[in-house]
């Protein structure tokens, strides 16, 4: 009876899209997952409370509004944390129904406990009661997610100093926070609470954040940053955290400034959450911060019928990727044949402003030597962004001149995960700038900003020469093998 085809160690986006396609493949699943309810990091601490958290602020803080009605405007003159709580419960309620409902339907079978291994194809399970079980599994999946980076000369207290996770528990909204770590995490809490009027400051060691992404775009969210007097102290790192007898809290910096504020956020780094597996029983070892090393094709660790999937791998821990990751995983390990995933995905970033990307920057075409040129849009440009109040916002696109094709799409401003999504329809489908030209795009939308980056791009690019042929569907620009052309398919199959 505790025999199963796959078993799911954590509940998170990885852990739950593995499962739910295990099971519609016919096999027999088991999910454990050690926390009081399903949902994992994402659902209880991570993705959903971060962006539930940023929504509410935005609404009661009236800040969509202040292009409008001046910097002063607010929803509610008096925003609590408890404010910010309710709706977050609301939000995670919802989502534990409906995994609950999926794993039921599907019939997933779900055990509460803390999952470790015997040997490479047993784990003992125990359960909050006291009583062990053991299931055994021809194939297992580590979905076990990551935890904050606590290290020991931070004086973490839950109440002015506090990791990313214990955030969501505090009782009043700081009017004052330095947050160490500038990266998507500290960065989205930074611009979160500088968007409730709390005074920031950011402090990370590197020179620049969020490094990954186009370097215009991060310039223009500097910008805006520093335009709404958050500090930003990069390049320097915090070297002592102190409690002040006041209540207080000191952060020393290593240039020798001192600030003295009313609370702390560390949010410099998480580690897999690996330590309690006894993955030496399963032959497998995990590195300095707790992650496991897979092949990023069938996401295999190196005992083959053992894989990892989400946060636990690394880069890029997103939500969104780590479904994916669970998806391929479950099938590769039920042996069911799966269609390589689309190279290019979306990043998103829900700081205030949204960042997302997706494909290639312009430095990482430099560093190719891939001939290009770019289309900037800005919101401001757009009907729609008069009608919101936008004052920034900015969409570029880049195309590659040999043929034409969209190669990367980056966006920073109000609606920027949602806007991509075009970009990347585009760009996976081997689209041209003439796409974004010969197109119509509902108006008034922020949308309406690819075509007039689209023309921009255009205007210097110039038009294909009459007579001369269209830009090929199977270039042979280095970046992406071409697949052979449907037509081409049915021709040969006809032969």
């Amino acid at each position: 009876m505790n025999e199963y085809d796959l078993i799911v160690v954590g509940s998170g986006p990885a852990g739950r899209r593995a499962a739910i396609q295990a099971a519609k493949l016919g096999k027999k699943v088991v999910v454990i997952e050690q926390g009081r309810r399903v949902g994992g990091v994402s659902v209880h601490t991570g993705t959903i409370p971060s962006k539930t958290m940023r929504e509410t602020a935005l609404n009661l803080s009236g800040w969509r509004e202040r292009g409008f009605y001046g910097k002063a405007y607010r929803v509610k003159e008096e925003i609590s944390a408890e404010d910010l709580r309710r709706r977050l419960l609301i939000t995670l309620d919802h989502e534990v129904e409906v995994l609950e409902h999926q794993f039921s339907r599907n019939r997933v079978h779900h055990l509460r406990g803390k999952a470790s291994f015997l040997t490479p194809d047993t784990m003992q399970v125990l359960k909050d009661d006291g009583e062990t079980l053991h299931v055994i599994g021809k194939s297992i999946l580590l979905a076990v997610g990551t935890r904050p980076f606590r290290p020991d000369y931070i004086p973490f207290d839950g109440k002015t100093v506090v990791d990313s996770d214990e955030l969501l528990e505090i009782q009043d909204l700081p009017r004052s926070m330095v947050v160490i770590g500038a990266g998507v995490i500290g960065i989205e809490y930074a611009t979160i609470f500088s968007a409730l009027d709390t005074a920031v400051t950011v402090i990370d060691p590197k020179p620049n954040m969020l490094e990954f992404i186009d370097k215009e775009i991060v310039e223009d969210f500097t910008y805006q940053l520093r335009d709404r007097n958050m500090k930003l102290l990069l390049g320097q790192k915090a070297e002592k955290v102190e409690r002040l007898p006041d209540g207080k809290v000191s952060v020393q910096v290593d240039t020798g400034r001192r600030i003295v504020t009313d609370m702390v956020l560390f949010a410099a780094g998480r580690i897999g959450a690996t330590d309690t597996l006894n993955l030496a029983a399963a032959g497998l070892e995990a590195d300095s911060r707790g992650r496991l090393k897979v092949n990023p094709e069938t996401f295999q660790t190196m005992v083959p019928h053992i894989f990892a999937a989400g946060d636990v791998v690394g880069f890029p821990s997103l939500a969104s990727t780590s479904m994916e990751q669970g998806r391929i995983a479950a099938r590769v390990a039920v042996g069911a044949i799966g269609m390589e995933p689309q190279k290019y995905f979306p990043y998103g970033i829900y700081a205030v402003p949204e960042i997302s990307t997706c494909g290639l920057t312009e430095e990482e075409m430099k560093e190719r030597g891939i001939p290009y040129e770019c289309g900037i849009a800005r919101f401001r440009e757009t009907s729609r962004g008069h009608i919101m109040g936008l004052e920034s916002g900015l969409l570029k696109l880049i195309f590659s001149l040999k043929t034409r094709r969209l190669l990367g799409v980056h966006i920073v401003g109000e609606g920027a995960t949602e806007l991509v999504h075009i970009g990347q329809a585009v760009l996976n489908l081997k689209g041209t700038v003439e796409y974004f030209v010969e197109n119509t795009f509902n108006y008034p939308t922020l949308a309406e900003a690819y075509k007039i980056a689209g023309l921009d791009a255009w205007n210097r690019m110039g038009e294909v020469p009459t007579g001369a042929p269209a830009p090929s569907t199977q270039p042979s620009d280095p970046l992406v093998a071409e697949a052979v052309a449907p037509d081409t398919q049915k021709k040969s199959a006809g032969k």
